[in-house]
């Protein structure tokens, strides 16, 4: 009796076998709103289970799908296959009109991160104003990092999860080079050098002072 009664309680934390965890896995993402990292999907799942491990299998089964499996940062999502953008164009676009300071002080964070106010206004040859940054912060495209240690302990700013998203990267290092900006025609060449991986003198030409200058004080105060 007691030894039937020990396996009984054994069995009871027994793990999922690979194939229920792959589904359970796609269960939470498909109802996701967010991605979903690996530890939260742990966190939902039985005793035993190894999200990581049902995550590759899952990604397997749906490669060529209609909707795929996406890594975004360190978090996971379902979403639609990339050549298949066009039939959701209806529902998904939506336009938001940057300044040309908020397109370059973007470019400049996500091929330069983690950087500091200071080394954004060196690289676009003006200063940057606060409602530009803030705009950025505000559409959780961009974030504060660690400040560095260097005099005066300035704060740097790296991109967001939510930003890998919106472009479809998994990391900051899948961002197109220069070459392929331009080659798809979306880059004017306005960017002052060294902003984008790749440029060389007079590639681009800084904008001038007007409109964009403001006190920067107020962003480094802790």
């Amino acid at each position: 009796m007691t030894e039937q009664t020990e396996e009984k309680e054994e069995s009871l934390f027994e793990a999922p076998t690979i194939g229920e965890q792959e589904r359970m896995v796609e269960a939470i993402l498909f109802a996701a709103a967010d991605p979903v990292t690996v530890a939260e999907l742990n966190a939902r799942m039985p005793h035993g289970s190894d999200a990581a491990e049902a995550l590759v299998y899952l990604r397997k089964r749906y490669e060529g799908r209609g909707v795929t499996l996406m890594k975004t940062g360190d978090a996971w999502a379902m979403r639609t296959a990339p050549d298949l953008g066009f039939l959701m164009q209806r529902e998904t676009v939506e336009t938001r009109k940057l300044s040309r300071a908020a397109i370059e002080t973007l470019a400049i964070i996500a091929y330069h991160q983690p950087v500091t106010r200071a080394e954004i206004e060196e690289i676009r040859g003006v200063s940057v104003s606060r409602g530009t940054v803030d705009q950025l912060l505000e559409l959780e495209w961009i974030r504060f990092g660690r400040r560095k240690m260097t005099p005066g302990r300035p704060v740097t700013f790296v991109v967001t999860p939510t930003f890998l998203a919106q472009f479809g990267l998994e990391t900051a290092r899948d961002l197109p080079g220069l070459k392929e900006l331009r080659a798809a025609g979306l880059l004017d060449g306005r960017l002052p050098p060294s902003s984008m991986p790749g440029a060389a003198p007079g590639d681009g030409d800084a904008d001038g002072p007007e409109g964009d200058n403001d006190d920067q004080s107020e962003l480094f105060e802790e």
